[in-house]
């Protein structure tokens, strides 16, 4: 039977939630993060700044939770991007493309009526990880 593994790490927000930052599945050697948003992780806040800086950071969070899952970036499969205004797309797209340059993964995005804490940009993904 898959074990799952919770995921924390201090180098991302902490979940302001009932939920995990990411969950590990060490069988099927996958990880699912939950949506990270624009928070700084030293100060718990959403960043300052447009949709270029808080898709940086999100990133970022994204990164720093699939590294403590023995994953990273290089290995994601899929993300969903939820922004607040698809006119905000293209200029998320060349921070995106910083981080997914080679080989990028799947991609859904979906343009919603609210984020919480009225942040710009969340992104959630599924990547493989170290058995």
């Amino acid at each position: 039977m898959a074990q799952k593994q919770t995921i924390q790490t201090d180098k991302a927000p902490p979940a302001i939630g009932p939920y995990s930052q990411a969950i590990a599945v060490r069988v099927g050697r996958m990880v699912f993060t939950s949506g990270q948003i624009p928070l700084d992780p030293r100060t718990g806040q959403v960043v300052e700044g447009g949709i270029e800086v808080q898709t940086k950071r999100v990133l970022d969070n994204l990164a720093a939770v699939l590294e403590a899952a023995g994953s990273g970036l290089d290995r994601v499969v899929k993300t969903t991007v939820f922004l607040k205004d698809l006119n905000d797309f293209t200029a998320m797209n060349r921070i995106y493309e910083t981080f997914f340059s080679t080989d990028p993964p799947a991609r859904s995005t979906v343009q919603v009526a609210r984020l919480p804490r009225d942040v710009l940009v969340e992104i959630e993904c599924t990547a493989l990880a170290d058995s």
